[in-house]
């Protein structure tokens, strides 16, 4: 079985030779240079050898194709079951980007505008108010009218003035935990349903003030149902995921997949162990009966999924002959759409721009984000390169990514 595993893999990868970019700036480098690209090898193993990371799965797409796939390390460190490239992790806020190309395939189609106030498709964020005061004794409040309504274009950004369950300030995590809102949702939670509460709360901050991370995809995922009359998981799968190949990658994982679904870990006190199940949030919440589609958190799948998904966007909306949006569409997506703001953000992505270049080797244009149990990509035009590296801890206390940056920028010709 794990042999068929591998060669169906290797199978979905490559059609990246048969989707070489078509409207992507020249590239200024010419591969890797073998001797440095092993440093990543060396680092991985590092990692693992010192307990911080159970193992790792690592991808490198340049123009097109596959330049650098390994797995190291363990899918479950009791077991010390062997990672294999084709294991499917949980990519948490990855699942943003995915629902906001969803939002804009609608876009294009007419469903509505960016500027359109939320509350025109969702009645319950008419009457939007903001957080004035807070009691932690017993997490009530009060509240002031907000200023303005919250528009389509602010979900996308992280604009519009929400916070977020469990992870977000305390007040927030008090205000939605009392009316029974997580990031993920629990076992017979519905969108919609949780949608609406959502809308009768308090904002967090007025919409448009600034960029505060927070449950605004799961509201764009809700409004991905209303546009185009589906379930967001069926949505994604029949207008996404399939004409992508992208066959790993959903929010209930087939039977005959969950097999590669990687054990969660988490770190505590310094010591890696498996996940426990907390908060009504089960580990292997991918295996089980899914009902609520959380458009900010809720996919898994592989890497090789998520670098066909990322090779989109580079070669300008088209990947195998399979078009599924327009190349300005994806210029606009890649456009910073807060220039006043912190970060750079454009629609559904964090992005590399000319006032922020200097901080990272990231080449400006680049665009990227991650998730909460170590998953992290990015993908840069310049360099025609997509790269991802995930592994499967929540709360660890090191950042693999910055790492895993720098030993691939490091290994370019």
């Amino acid at each position: 079985m794990r042999l068929v595993s591998r060669r169906l893999a290797f199978a979905l990868l490559v059609p990246f030779a048969l989707g070489a970019q078509t409207a992507a700036a020249p590239r200024t480098g010419s591969g890797f240079d073998p001797v440095r690209l092993a440093r990543i090898d060396s680092t991985m193993r590092r990692l693992i050898e010192a307990r911080r990371i159970p193992g790792a799965v690592v991808l490198l797409v340049q123009d097109g194709r596959v330049a650098y796939q390994k797995a190291f390390g363990f899918r479950d460190i009791t077991t010390r079951a062997p990672l294999r490239t084709d294991d499917i992790f949980r990519i948490a806020s990855q699942t943003k980007a995915i629902t906001s190309l969803a939002a804009m395939i609608l876009w294009e189609e007419g469903k509505f505008n960016l500027d359109d106030p939320v509350s025109e498709f969702l009645p319950e964020f008419d009457k939007q108010v903001v957080l004035a005061k807070f009691n932690p004794a017993d997490s009530s409040y009060e509240t002031r009218p907000a200023k303005r309504r919250t528009t389509i274009r602010q979900l996308f950004t992280h604009t519009a003035g929400l916070g977020y369950a469990d992870i977000g300030s305390d007040e927030m995590r008090a205000i939605y935990a009392k009316a029974g809102l997580t990031a993920i949702g629990r076992e017979g939670d519905l969108l919609a349903d949780k949608v609406r509460t959502l809308g009768r709360l308090p904002l967090e901050i007025e919409p448009g003030e600034r960029f505060n991370y927070s449950l605004s995809l799961d509201v764009l995922g809700r409004l991905v149902e209303v546009w185009s009359g589906m379930p967001l998981d069926r949505f994604m799968r029949t207008r996404i995921f399939e004409p992508l190949k992208m066959p790993d990658t959903g929010f209930e994982l087939p039977a005959q997949q969950r097999t590669r679904l990687v054990t969660l870990h988490t770190e505590t006190d310094g010591k890696l162990g498996l996940m426990e199940a907390q908060d009504g949030m089960h580990p292997d919440f991918p295996a089980r009966r899914m009902t609520y589609f959380a458009g900010g958190a809720g996919l898994s799948g592989t890497v090789g999924d998520y670098a066909r998904f990322l090779q989109l966007f580079l070669n300008g909306g088209e990947l195998d002959g399979v078009r599924i949006i327009g190349r300005k569409t994806v210029e606009l997506m890649l456009a910073n759409h807060i220039p006043r703001l912190q970060p750079a953000f454009g629609l559904g992505f964090a992005l590399e721009t000319a006032e922020n270049d200097a901080r990272t080797v990231l080449s400006e244009g680049t665009f990227s984000w991650g998730g909460a149990f170590q998953t992290s990509y990015w993908a840069d035009p310049k360099e025609r390169l997509v790269a991802l590296v995930y592994t499967n801890v929540l709360g660890s206390t090191v950042n693999v990514e910055p790492l895993f940056r720098t030993l691939v920028y490091s290994a370019l010709r």
